[in-house]
């Protein structure tokens, strides 16, 4: 097979066709038409596009993958086993402007803001109890290492004046719910991430302001004068790097990496501060040698594929600066989920199994409240060493009964009876969600494995 690419002042065509196709001579003829190797013609117009922020796609060609810039408009013909791209629009996609905004400290600036007692000193949103978690920790309470998800014992032991706080969600709801409504003063497109923290596209913008800086410092003054809270702000030109940027300048400050800036700071950033990459992944990118951006960026898609699945190329997009990610106001909930720690460890499956019911029920109730309905069950189990397993199986159909999600949330954690060890936390979450009201209903009719 031989691959070639035409490329002409506005499109570029790419095919791949036999040698026979060559070897008659006849090319299609442009005047302002050069030939070059397909292979050439993809480096070095297609990599300098996603490096400048430009979308990438990667497929398998003959012989190696090939990348496409998406920024071009694509159609795609097959017949008689070849394969034909005819790509046109070869302008520059415009550079979006994202903002993302993250509130500082949010929980434990809410209790400090209504209780002034708590201003400037360590405070811990959570149970104090033997098994409580640490929610969210102030500034004062992190100077001492202490951060979210930390067992409250552990950040007793790291700061002994440390004040713990019941958490309030339907007090941090509502704040939540003021700070979205300084956001759609700007634009519409929001994509709520938690109740702290959003992503905002204000390319174009209900104000029409054109500095995107301006439009941050402009919303975090908003909120500081509304809500008495402190916001960070990250801004650039996708979603990877206004996300890092946020974190730059924390707490109460903004921070911008341009277009130019981009895969240069990627590029000296070390994988385990990536957004996304988690402490296993990072641990797999170090074994392999990716220890920096420019480490990952050094992996072909193919390498990156094989070793990280669907994420490879996710990966080999962001070490060049590239998040093709849009802002999505309509995100879909993936998940309901909710978990519990005991006070004491269960060894037995019957208490452990009464534990679960109420999770279950619970997270049936989240679901009725907002409409959704799911088939996906998955239990997750924390042991006494902290070492976790799950357990998840996936119904014919939504399940109709809160009863139906309780037997099988139960026949999944009977699996791993005998239980290696007793059981310190566990947690029932229900995903493959969809709307009730788009749904006819039916009989639930049956588990499949």
């Amino acid at each position: 097979m031989f691959i070639e690419a035409i490329v002409t002042h506005r499109c570029l065509c790419v095919g791949f066709q036999s040698p026979a196709w060559i070897k008659g001579g006849k090319r299609p003829h442009h005047p302002d038409t050069r030939y070059v190797s397909f292979y050439e013609t993809m480096t070095k117009l297609c990599h300098r596009r996603a490096a400048a922020g430009f979308g990438v796609v990667c497929g398998r060609g003959v012989e190696r993958p090939w990348i496409i810039s998406i920024s071009l408009l694509c159609s795609v013909f097959v017949r008689h086993g070849s394969l034909w791209f005819l790509m046109t629009a070869l302008n520059p996609t415009p550079l979006r402007k994202i903002i993302h905004v993250d509130m500082d400290a949010f929980y434990a600036s809410v209790e400090q803001r209504d209780n002034p007692e708590l201003r400037g000193k360590p405070l811990a949103v959570g149970g104090a109890a033997a098994r409580g978690v640490v929610a969210a920790a102030s500034y004062e309470a992190r100077a001492y290492g202490i951060h979210s998800a930390m067992p409250s014992v552990t950040a007793a032991r790291k700061c002994p004046q440390l004040i713990f706080v019941k958490p309030r969600f339907e007090v941090y709801r509502a704040v939540s719910q003021q700070i979205r409504d300084i956001f759609a003063q700007y634009t519409a497109l929001i994509e709520p991430l938690s109740l702290d923290e959003a992503y905002l596209d204000v390319t174009e913008n209900l104000k029409d302001m054109p500095i995107a800086t301006q439009i941050a410092l402009d919303i975090r003054a908003q909120i500081k004068r509304l809500t008495g809270l402190n916001a960070s702000a990250g801004i650039s030109y996708n979603k990877f790097l206004a996300k890092m940027a946020s974190d730059l300048n924390k707490p109460n400050g903004q921070a911008v990496i341009t277009p130019q800036q981009g895969p240069a700071f990627v590029a000296g950033l070390a994988v385990n501060k990536f957004h996304g990459v988690g402490p296993a992944t990072a641990q797999k990118m170090f074994g392999l040698g990716i220890k920096t951006g420019a480490d990952l960026k050094a992996q072909s898609v193919q390498f990156l594929t094989q070793h990280f699945g669907k994420s490879g190329p996710y990966f080999y997009g962001i070490a060049r600066g590239y998040d093709g990610r849009a802002v999505r106001p309509d995100r879909p909930r993936k998940s309901i989920g909710a978990e519990d720690t005991f006070l004491q460890d269960i060894g037995a499956l019957p208490p452990a199994i009464r534990e679960l019911a109420p999770l279950a029920e619970k997270v049936w109730r989240s679901c009725q409240e907002k409409g959704i309905h799911g088939k996906t069950v998955t239990v997750k189990i924390k042991y006494s060493d902290f070492t976790k397993s799950t357990r998840s199986r996936t119904a014919t159909h939504p399940f109709a009964h809160c009863d139906e999600v309780v037997q099988a949330a139960s026949d999944l954690l009977a699996t791993v009876y005998p239980f290696k060890r007793a059981i310190r936390l566990l947690g029932v979450t229900l995903s493959s969600l969809s709307d009730r009201s788009h749904d006819a209903p039916q009989q639930q009719l049956g588990l499949d494995l």
